[in-house]
């Protein structure tokens, strides 16, 4: 993988992928609350929401789960000192659909956790990363009630 960061001027630079895909990626230079792109931080949360929702969705898939719905949030902490890193993160899994099998639903953050996401593979040896699962029965009106919450153990802790 070969990946680049190009600078345009201040505190914003493009960021580039193999595939020709480009994010813009900068920060507030004049603290006006104005970005100038995403954060590196940011992006690293943004990494980790997108691993691991590709490998849930798809092992939910395969295990014919009717998921109308789902969406991974990353609540991350960040040490108040510079260079201030990431101290802690949380994931948050909402699954919308269909009588949707909470084993399937742990299973599918398990394997993800354990075997295919090298995001969290990666940061979960320097952050401690909890998981949480909320699993919501689709109803007519768009919503979803909520019939299941819980927060997955990871085998090893």
């Amino acid at each position: 993988m070969n990946v680049s960061a190009s600078w345009h001027h201040g505190l914003r630079f493009l960021g580039k992928a193999d595939n020709g895909i480009e994010i813009p990626i900068g920060t507030d230079p004049g603290g006006d609350g104005t970005p100038e792109g995403i954060s590196p931080l940011e992006l690293t949360a943004i990494s980790l929401a997108g691993c691991t929702a590709m490998d849930v969705i798809s092992i939910l898939t395969k295990k014919k789960q009717e998921v109308t719905s789902f969406e991974v949030k990353v609540h991350a902490e960040q040490a108040a000192e510079f260079p201030k890193v990431i101290t802690h993160m949380v994931i948050t899994y909402l699954v919308t659909g269909h009588a949707v099998e909470e084993i399937a639903v742990v299973r599918a953050i398990e394997l993800s956790e354990t075997k295919y996401c090298p995001v969290q593979a990666m940061l979960g040896k320097v952050v401690p990363i909890e998981m949480i699962y909320e699993i919501f029965e689709a109803e007519e009106s768009g919503r979803g009630r909520l019939t299941k919450r819980g927060k997955y153990q990871s085998p090893g802790g």
